[in-house]
């Protein structure tokens, strides 16, 4: 092999070791996280409006943004998480905006799970001082919610 191919190797080799091991940063100059930000973060805001049939109706499909406020029109208007094995480590924080409708929180597939818990279920509610807003974390697998 000639020097030049020996050189054109190693040379490939260092950016993408380099590249694969990068830092970003905002606003600073000495990165010290794979994204380092020293400002202000904001995230995408959606409000989602119930379908107004219930518990018996379709549910409405939660697939953008980051921070969702759902406003159920009928009691336990169902509001649809995506599939979790869909979007591992995909965050959404859901508020329910309204004061005296019930949300109903559902998945496309497998449970949620509370925080510290093993025992999930298909479906949790959000009403004033149950839930009123989580964060929900896919895992790859299932949902986890923290209220």
């Amino acid at each position: 092999m000639n020097k030049s191919k020996l050189m054109l190797i190693l040379f490939t080799v260092f950016f993408a070791v380099n590249f694969g091991f990068s830092q970003v940063g905002i606003n600073t100059d000495n990165p010290l996280s794979t994204l380092d930000i020293n400002g202000n973060l904001s995230l995408k805001t959606v409000t989602l409006n119930g379908n107004g049939t219930g518990n018996g109706g379709a549910a409405v499909l939660i697939d953008d943004g980051i921070y969702i406020s759902i406003n159920p029109l009928a009691t336990d208007d169902k509001f649809q998480l995506p599939n979790p094995t869909l979007f591992p480590g995909r965050v959404y924080i859901i508020r329910n905006i309204q004061n005296a409708v019930t949300a109903q929180l559902t998945t496309t597939t497998n449970l949620l799970f509370p925080k510290n818990s093993t025992v999930g279920s298909a479906q949790i509610y959000m009403y004033e001082g149950n839930l009123r807003t989580v964060i929900v974390i896919s895992d790859g697998q299932n949902w986890t919610y923290i209220n």
